[in-house]
């Protein structure tokens, strides 16, 4: 695998590790966080993007989402032939870090018997279900995240090509990215969990359903569509958006 993205791989199981570490810290049963609530997990994610970009940001730009990945395509700033690979070391990535999220906590998953939480350590589910406004939300946050990020960027932001350190998250500055995902997270993450993200929700649905995990129950595959298909939505509208306005 090309070391652009081995990089990928990497911060994208950083971003899992860190993201879905903090949904076990605060609902897993005798954590001793259990109970720190939203504010927790919405820095502990947010937090999780600002060290997996500071990892990977030199190296691969640190997509570590294929929401960007595409969003960047469609805006003329990254090459369609490096989309497919990308995206493949971002599952990865995801797969990778819910594993490894699974074995740090493995006594507290033995220990909690609400297979529902269980889930939530690895992927999205909705709060209340309806596929058309969870796809709202999903469509809605994404937007949010690239457009913003283009803004940071700037508009006059070049074509990039792999060779040059592509145009992605390590070239904006690892804090201000963070800062967007907290707030995305505290202002609509409530209905949908906020995956905004196709590979923080497939790869670690994945490891939920291969793992062995104690009284996991349904790894929600009827649902795992909505936290895929959103993202590119508004990854897609974004970058429509800014190519008409730039």
């Amino acid at each position: 695998m090309d070391s652009v993205l081995i990089y990928e791989v990497i911060g994208t199981a950083i971003l899992i590790i860190m993201g879905g570490g903090v949904v076990a810290n605060s609902i897993m049963k005798k954590s001793k966080a259990e109970g720190a609530g939203w504010v927790n997990i919405t820095f502990g994610w947010g937090l999780g993007v600002f060290i997996a970009v500071i990892v990977a940001g030199d190296h691969s730009g640190a997509h570590i989402n294929p929401a960007v990945s595409i969003g960047l395509a469609a805006a003329g700033l990254f090459p369609w032939a490096s989309v497919p690979g990308y995206i493949l070391a971002q599952v990865l990535g995801g797969f990778i870090g819910g594993c490894i999220v699974y074995l740090v906590f493995k006594t507290h998953f033995d220990a909690t018997d609400n297979p529902d939480g269980k889930l939530a350590v690895f992927s999205t589910m909705p709060a209340i279900p309806h596929k058309f406004y969870n796809m709202v939300s999903e469509i809605v946050g994404t937007f949010i995240l690239i457009y913003v990020i283009f803004h940071i960027a700037g508009p006059s932001l070049e074509v990039a090509t792999v060779e040059d350190a592509v145009i992605g998250l390590g070239s904006l500055g690892a804090l201000p990215v963070a800062l967007l995902v907290v707030g995305i997270g505290m202002s609509l993450g409530g209905p949908t969990g906020y995956a905004i993200n196709p590979a923080r929700d497939l790869g670690p649905r994945i490891a939920h359903f291969i793992l062995p995990i104690k009284g996991k129950g349904s790894s929600g595959w009827h649902y795992a569509w909505v936290p895929v298909l959103g993202p590119v939505i508004g990854a897609l509208l974004a970058a429509g958006l800014f190519n008409i306005l730039n």
